[in-house]
This record gives C-alpha cells, sequence and structure tokens, in this order.
C-alpha cells in the first residue's frame, strides 16, 4: 500500500510512537542493534509489523529500532536507510520501496556488516538479503479476484487500481488478479490506474471510472491507502454496496468500512508474523545459523460474515502495540 519533507522517526507504543522500551536485556540478543525500516509510517500494516518485531526482539534480548519516511517513495527512503547505514546496526529490516532503486541503499548496508532482511516487499536482485519474508501475494490476489467473481455473480466490468508499477508485492497481487479473473468469461477487465498511494487520488479515479464505466459493478484495491480511497469513492457516487469492493490488507478503517458495507471482502495478511520472523531470522543469520531464502506468511479472505470469527479475527492489523 502514499511529497513531504522526510522525518526519520523512532516510533513508540502509539501510531506515532508504537514502540517503546524495544531494548531488553533478557533472551539471547547479546546486546545486539536491529533496526526496522518501515515502508511507510503510521501505516497500521506496518505498524502491526512493528509490534511482532517488537515482541521477538524482546524475547530475544536485542534492541529494536523502527524508522520510515512519511511517504511510499524511493527517494524519500533512501535518505532514511543511508541514515540507518551510518549507524551500523547489526543487522536491518527493511520494506524497500522499489524492486531496484534501493539496491544501492541495501548494498550499503550490508557493507557496512549488518545481516538484511527484507519484509514485505524485495528486490529484484536477491543477493544482498539473508532472506525474504512476505505473504505470497500473487495467491493473494488470485483470492482477492476469486472473492471479487463471487460477489458480482461472475458477470458485469470490474477494475482494479494500485499504487504505482515496480512494487514487488502490489505487482505480485495484480498478476495474480488478473491471472485469475481471465478465468471468468463473463467478467469484463478494464485494467489498473495507480494512485501513487494516495488516498484522495485513489477516491478521484474510481469516482471517475464509475461515471464513465456505469457497468461497473467491482474494485479490487491492491494496498492499504488504494482500499481506504476507493471506499470513499464509491461512497461519494452513491454506489456503496453496488459497486463491490475488495481490498487488500485489513486495518481498522477498512474492517469498519467492512462493517459499514462500504468494503465487502479484505485479503488481510499477517505483518505481525512478518515482524516477528524478521527478527527471528535476523538473529539467527548473526549467530551463523541456516536461514532460508524465502519464508511465505498466510493470507485469509474477511467478510462481514466471517469478521467476527476468532480464526479470521486474529489477522485484523492494529494501529499501536
Amino acid at each position: 500500500m502514499k511529497t513531504p519533507t522526510y522525518v526519520a522517526v523512532t516510533i513508540a507504543l502509539t501510531a506515532a510512537a508504537a514502540l517503546s522500551g524495544c531494548g531488553s536485556d533478557g533472551g539471547s540478543g547479546g546486546g545486539r542493534k536491529i533496526t526496522f525500516v518501515q515502508g511507510v509510517k503510521g501505516d497500521e500494516f506496518y505498524i502491526s509489523m512493528a509490534c511482532g518485531a517488537q515482541q521477538k526482539a524482546k524475547e530475544l534480548g536485542v534492541k529494536l529500532d523502527v524508522t520510515g519516511a512519511d511517504k511510499w517513495d524511493a527517494s524519500l527512503q533512501t535518505p532514511v536507510v543511508n541514515a540507518v547505514a551510518a549507524k551500523s546496526p547489526d543487522a536491518v529490516l527493511i520494506a524497500p520501496t522499489d524492486t531496484q532503486a534501493l539496491r544501492q541503499p541495501e548494498q550499503q548496508l550490508k557493507s557496512r556488516g549488518a545481516k538484511v532482511i527484507e519484509v514485505d516487499t524485495k528486490l529484484d536482485d536477491g543477493s544482498i538479503r539473508e532472506t525474504a519474508i512476505s505473504s505470497d501475494n500473487e495467491r493473494g490476489g488470485m483470492l482477492a479476484a476469486q472473492t471479487l467473481a463471487n460477489l458480482v455473480q461472475d458477470r458485469g466490468t470490474v477494475a482494479a487500481i494500485s499504487v504505482k508499477p515496480g512494487i514487488s508485492t502490489t505487482d505480485a497481487r495484480l498478476k495474480g488478479f488478473e491471472t485469475e479473473i481471465k478465468k471468468h468469461p463473463g467478467i469484463t477487465y478494464l485494467g489498473v490506474q495507480y494512485n501513487d498511494d494516495d488516498p484522495a487520488k485513489a477516491a478521484s479515479i474510481v469516482t471517475s471510472t464509475i461515471a464513465s464505466h456505469r457497468d461497473l459493478v467491482g474494485v479490487f484495491a491492491a494496498n492499504v491507502f488504494s482500499g481506504e480511497g476507493a471506499a470513499t469513492g464509491i461512497e461519494q457516487a452513491g454506489k456503496a454496496g453496488q459497486v463491490k469492493l475488495v481490498a487488500f490488507d485489513a486495518t481498522p478503517k477498512q474492517v469498519e468500512a467492512l462493517r459499514k458495507g462500504s468494503i465487502q471482502g479484505l485479503i488481510a495478511q499477517k505483518p505481525f508474523d512478518i515482524g516477528s520472523q524478521g527478527v527471528e531470522q535476523a538473529v539467527a543469520a548473526l549467530d551463523k545459523k541456516p536461514v532460508p531464502k524465502t519464508i511465505s506468511t498466510d493470507l485469509v479472505a474477511v467478510t462481514k460474515e466471517n469478521v467476527d470469527q476468532p480464526e479470521v479475527s486474529k489477522y485484523l492489523y492494529k494501529g499501536a502495540c
């Protein structure tokens, strides 16, 4: 799932400060320092991931810092990573905001001795990282298409909305969605439009699409802000409940929209587990233990009917630890 002045921050226990007390003298970390570079700060997906990283860091006795840029933008994330590299942490968890543009900054981290763990997103070049931990995003896109096709009863026109090309996760989600939606001959797919992770732009795109395609029955939104903006756009067009929306992620705002009927389906990931495994694998790499090259975490389709079921509600994201 988003160009203001960059401010690198270490967040604490709320959305602005979610991780106070991340350092701990317990466990087996031996005072090691790990930094988590979020894709963007203030996003509940990354807050939830930070919560998982915090818990595991405390358990293993490592000091965890969390930082991030204000928007999803490689030009803003690069100075964040450079600042982290200057502090020479033992390991870095990073969600790179571009599959290629973050290669040099990540290489700098590695050159200064840090173990690099890519979480959620990843570079095209896999030589720098120890491991990449993420959801099976292509499968998630296919699950979104199946959910949307069911909601629209396999007929009508649908569209997709996403951040921008060149992001490993959302590119994979779109690939999965487009592969699956083509298996439904009664559905016409308009293609994808990009919103630069700006909810207002996403809302405008969806409103315009509804105006120009009166037969539009469904929208797939590939990340958090795309989904939030798409829900607003559908509401502004007076089509809530008529134009079905399936969105990736499950933030508190998205879940509220699901309950209200502005969103009909959410593809929820497990960011808490991604963060937890990120710290665990970082420590394993520092201990020279085997680390798998890739780790996949679960996804689940959330609907109004199952949102309160315990096996589903555990996937919903947090605004604070």
